[in-house]
């Protein structure tokens, strides 16, 4: 059903892996054909950076529509039911959709599912999916810190041994570490993401699901157990580079109402203090905050009386 995905990235893998050949790198080698699936991982990611920076421009969206979402809440706070639904139809008439979240990982499946099916169709020696026949044997015995490229943890010690590995046992400690590299980093990345998302949207309705994913996303270590060391490496590389891209674009992006976000208002003019206009607004604070000087009391000095001349002149008499 999908030999036609598995098809595309089978070549672009080849191609890939011939072009790495020209530069004087061993086309057996492990290096090769890591860098092939590594430089893979790097080229759908960058196909998808278009999709990543729609995401981030829909939570923008949705935190606009924040307050609207609290009175939804304070009118329907007895009834979740209800209160989702409304949400969601404010939502869809805004033309926002919270889904976007989750929308950048589940178009990366259907590229693991083929690189998956890729590289076991290797480790069973098979020319199909734009290898040759020589190709696929390349592939299938190049090693990766001592690892087959095509080999999985659960492999027996006679697979490892046929596909290449000189220590069966350090083939294993490498896969074993590469799954618990592979869940780390997908937990960091999905916590990345949601840490921003739930300073957007503290209503998202997705908020809770997201959270699950991320609380057993190191359980994805022990799906890594059943996968060949190629995907691990797809894998670690797209987690890698997810953080790197999240952490730029967030920098650059920040959310409504952070601390980043305040710092970026319009400049001040005049120089590095404000200039005039800083110095007359600090002046006239400083004039509206002084105190109102107190009114002294009035000093009322008595001054004797003066007598009429008819008293004076008889007092004299």
């Amino acid at each position: 059903m999908l030999d036609w995905l598995y098809n595309i990235v089978g070549h672009v893998l080849a191609w890939i892996h011939s072009g790495l050949s020209l530069t004087g790198l061993d086309p057996d080698s492990g290096w090769a054909w890591g860098l092939s699936i590594v430089l893979l991982t790097v080229l759908m990611r960058l196909l998808m950076v278009p999709l990543f920076v729609k995401q981030m421009s829909t939570q923008r969206k949705m935190q606009d529509l924040q307050p609207k979402i609290a009175k939804l809440r304070e009118r329907y706070k007895h009834d979740k039911e209800r209160l989702s639904q409304e949400s969601m139809k404010l939502y869809q008439e805004s033309g926002t959709n919270p889904i976007m979240g989750c929308l950048p990982l589940l178009l990366q499946m259907p590229v693991f599912f083929a690189l998956f099916s890729v590289l076991r169709s290797v480790a069973e020696g098979n020319a199909q999916y734009g290898f040759s026949q020589e190709l696929a044997d390349s592939a299938r015995q190049a090693l990766i810190f001592q690892a087959p490229i095509a080999a999985q943890f659960n492999s027996s010690t006679d697979e490892l041994i046929a596909l290449g590995a000189t220590s069966p046992i350090l083939a294993k400690v490498v896969i074993a570490i590469a799954c618990v590299i592979m869940g780390t980093t997908t937990f960091l990345s999905m916590r990345q993401s949601i840490s921003r998302s739930t300073a957007q949207m503290p209503d998202n309705p997705m908020m809770q699901s997201q959270k699950i994913m991320m609380y057993i996303a190191p359980l994805f270590g022990l799906f890594g157990l059943a996968m060949p060391v190629g995907v691990l490496v797809y894998w670690v590389t797209s987690n890698v580079w997810t953080m790197g891209q999240q952490h730029f674009l967030y920098k650059n992006n920040p959310a409504p109402g952070s601390g980043d976000d305040k710092g970026k208002g319009a400049p001040s003019s005049g120089g590095p203090s404000g200039g005039p206009a800083k110095g007359m607004l600090g002046r006239k604070k400083a004039v509206e905050s002084a105190p109102e000087p107190k009114e002294q009391p009035k000093i009322e000095r008595k001054q004797p009386k003066r007598q009429p001349r008819s008293k004076r002149g008889s007092g004299s008499d």
